[in-house]
């Protein structure tokens, strides 16, 4: 494993650990045992390391949704096998979720991090146009309609983290939530 790639994961550790707060270039040279110097030949600072971890994020979520779309699921459950994609990494990386999608651009300009997080949007986009393809999802501008279901599904993971959405829905889960919206979108797309 290059320094580099040592460096990304002990940042995305911290996240995980404590949060933006706790990764600063000085804590992610203690946590490889490398000088605090060392971040500094390989980023720009700490937003350049950030905007790395959440590229890799990214890749690793367009991964998992072209996985998706491989599984021999269609229509509405390969939908929500998406969004149990994205709510499982909201679980489990709070943080790095944070970080993802309610942070601005981490550092200035990030080439690879907007090349990342199109690819990503393009992955889920496409699960998209395959439930349009079946029927599941009404004919619509597939982007549009992506873009609207992936908002959605971070609104209710937000309403979910802040112990909202089970108060006010009575829904268990994000899941639920976009179960509901989806039968909804069905049934307009067979009518």
């Amino acid at each position: 494993m290059s320094t580099a790639d040592r460096l990304v994961e002990a940042a995305a550790r911290l996240l995980d650990d404590g949060g933006q707060a706790a990764v600063t270039l000085r804590a992610v040279a203690t946590a490889t045992d490398l000088s605090h110097n060392a971040p500094y030949k390989h980023f720009d600072g700490r937003d350049a390391l950030l905007a790395e971890v959440a590229t890799r994020d990214l890749i690793h979520l367009a991964e998992q949704w072209r996985g998706v779309r491989a599984a021999p699921v269609a229509g509405r459950a390969r939908l929500l096998d998406a969004v149990d994609v994205i709510v499982a990494f909201a679980r489990d990386h709070p943080a790095r979720y944070r970080l993802v999608f309610d942070s601005p651009d981490p550092a200035p300009r990030h080439d690879d991090l907007d090349a990342a997080a199109e690819t990503a949007l393009q992955a889920f986009i496409d699960i998209v146009v395959d439930c349009q393809g079946d029927g599941s999802l009404p004919a619509s501008p597939s982007d549009n309609l992506g873009i609207t279901l992936f908002a959605t599904v971070h609104g209710l993971i937000s309403a979910d983290a802040s112990g909202r959405l089970r108060a006010r829905s009575g829904w268990g889960d994000v899941r639920a939530g976009m179960e509901f919206l989806l039968g909804l979108l069905g049934d307009g797309a067979r009518s």
